[in-house]
Parts: C-alpha cells; structure tokens; sequence
C-alpha cells in the first residue's frame, strides 16, 4: 500500500510544473499549489514580504508535498477515511477542494445515509464512509470515482472554457477525465466511444 507522502509526491508529478492558465480558476499553480493557497496560508516563498506569482514560481516539489500532506489530507481529514479512498480523495482535494468531500457526502446520500452535503468530514459523514466501505472498500472507492468523473464532465457541459480539461483536442479524454479513471476499477473507465458520445453535445 502507498504511503502518504508517496501519494502526495504522485500528485505533485501529475500536476506538473508552474502554469498560469486564464481559463482555469486556481490561477497561478506550481507543482498543483494556487496562489490561492499560497495567500491563505500566508506562505512568502522567496521572502520579499509579498506572496504572488513570484513566489509560486519559486515553490519546489519538497514544499509541495508537505503543503498537499498537512493542509489537503491531514487538515480536511482524509486521512480518516477508508484507506481504499484515500488516494481519490486526497487527489480531488488538491484538485477541487471541498468539492472532492461533497462528491462523496452526495454518494453517501444517494446511498441512504443521513449526511450533509458540507464539504466537511465530521463524525456522520466518516461513519458512513466506514459503513459505506463494508465488506469491500473498492466498491466505495469505484463509486466514488465515478461520482468524480461525472463532476468533471458536468462542470464542463455547464462551463465551456473548462472543456479543454476534460477533453483534448483531438477528441480524446482530457486530463480530469484520466485523473478519475486513475483511481476506477478498468472496467469502470469510459471506452472512447461512450467517452465520445457523453461529450457530443460540446461540438
């Protein structure tokens, strides 16, 4: 099984280096760390008495990884979690934040159980992610990345300058859609030509 900080480190190398994409609402980001998250961390990279791009730019991977460990799977709780969805969870809190928690407060809503749809792991919410995990976690885990990947492809159907992520230019899948499919079982991934026909409508 992975360690944290292994999963953590894989994060880091799927998010890459340092981009600066209009279109996507994190703005700056270096190793999967915003300048969002730099600012409300207070974190003043290089030292100048100001956290901006520069100090995104100057982020390396070392401090990354213990940024996404102590604020994106400690803090929120995730490491409190059935092991088998930890690593999609972690994954989606760097990528969406609280999202990635409500993702699975609605799957555990859908499923039966009586839980808020707050972004936050209290004690309703990990009790029916335990109960929701037996006898086989990877059922939860499978679920859950399903729920995510549909995320994703909602968020662009309603937002089109996001679809550049989901999908690739030459029609394929984008990078969202493989980063859920990372953590499904293979027979849950999307062939391409389902994957093609969910994204007709984005012609």
């Amino acid at each position: 099984m992975q360690t944290v900080r292994e999963i953590a480190e894989a994060i880091v190398a799927r998010e890459g280096g340092f981009v600066n994409d209009p279109d996507d609402p994190g703005g700056a980001t270096n190793h999967g760390v915003t300048i969002h998250t730099l600012r409300r961390l207070g974190l003043d990279v290089n030292g100048d008495g100001v956290v901006d791009v520069a100090d995104v730019r100057a982020l390396d991977r070392t401090h990354a990884v213990e940024i996404f460990i102590n604020h994106y799977y400690e803090r929120p709780g995730i490491d409190a979690m059935p092991t088998g969805l930890q690593p999609s969870m972690f994954d989606m809190y760097v990528n969406a934040g609280v999202q990635a928690v409500k993702i699975l407060q609605r799957l555990l809503s859908q499923m039966g159980y009586g839980v808020a749809v707050d972004g936050v792991i209290g004690p309703q919410t990990l009790a029916a992610a335990r109960d929701a995990a037996e006898p086989d976690e990877t059922l939860l885990r499978d679920a859950y990345g399903v729920a995510r990947r549909n995320y994703y492809l909602d968020l662009a159907d309603r937002r089109p300058a996001s679809r550049k992520f989901a999908r690739t230019r030459a029609g394929g899948k984008g990078g969202w859609i493989k980063r859920a499919e990372e953590f499904l079982s293979p027979r849950y991934h999307l062939s391409a030509a389902e994957f093609s026909q969910r994204v007709a409508a984005w012609e």
